[in-house]
């Protein structure tokens, strides 16, 4: 069964202004349900700018693979400063130019993580500096969250076949799928949410699974608050 939910949440800029309305949104969901892919096929529909998440560039990232317990602390500090400088950087800018942008991540899913992966003093530190740079963030008028369960995930991942995510346990997607759902069917999150079981969707080989998407988007993104007319192709 495939079925969309759209929840709605009082959304403010914190900023004043036409020149300060925008259209930025962003596709979230666990690892291997197909952000990135997503956010690509979406950028021409849209006439948008991309802003893609580096994660590659993180040196701890395959040691955390093998060793969780280990190198969570270092794996996550160091995407928690990398996103913010991201964020901060090619959002805004892009947005400042009047640019509409697509994301295949948002600042908030770095705490997502950091609630499985941390603990004690260690999940405190973290989060006493994710809350004052998620003060500087921009928020997107829309997240896209892509829903798969644990065997469709695992499945996926091991098609792209990254030679980091090769040791990935099933058990950790697991968790993933928690607390993503915790939070973004939850009442917690600020954006407003659009979210896609995405099991038995292939937007990728089918066109009309793609389509069934946009539109979606495209009809939650016009129920956003102060959205100008949207450049649909």
């Amino acid at each position: 069964m495939v079925y969309f939910l759209y929840r709605r949440k009082p959304y403010n800029t914190g900023l004043s202004g036409w020149s300060r309305f925008f259209m930025y949104f962003a596709i979230e969901g666990v690892i291997g349900v197909g952000k990135t892919t997503l956010a690509r096929m979406l950028q021409s529909s849209f006439d948008a700018e991309l802003v893609l998440e580096v994660f590659e560039e993180n040196p701890f990232l395959s040691n955390f693979y093998s060793d969780r317990a280990r190198y969570a602390f270092q794996t996550q500090i160091f995407f928690l400063l990398s996103r913010y400088h991201q964020q901060r950087r090619n959002i805004n800018e892009r947005l400042d130019a009047g640019k509409t942008v697509i994301s295949d991540y948002t600042f908030e899913k770095d705490a997502l993580f950091a609630r499985i992966n941390l603990a004690g003093d260690e999940l405190d530190m973290y989060y006493s500096v994710q809350e004052a740079l998620a003060e500087k963030i921009t928020p997107p008028n829309l997240v896209v969250y892509l829903r798969a369960n644990t065997e469709t995930l695992m499945r996926r991942i091991a098609q792209r076949d990254r030679p980091y995510e090769r040791t990935m346990e099933s058990q950790y997607i697991t968790m993933l799928n928690q607390s993503y759902d915790d939070y973004y069917l939850g009442s917690s999150h600020t954006s407003h949410v659009l979210v896609i079981q995405t099991d038995e969707l292939d937007f990728v080989s089918r066109n009309m699974d793609f389509e069934i998407i946009k539109a979606r988007i495209v009809e939650a993104l016009k129920e956003a608050p102060f959205q100008p007319q949207l450049p649909i192709s």
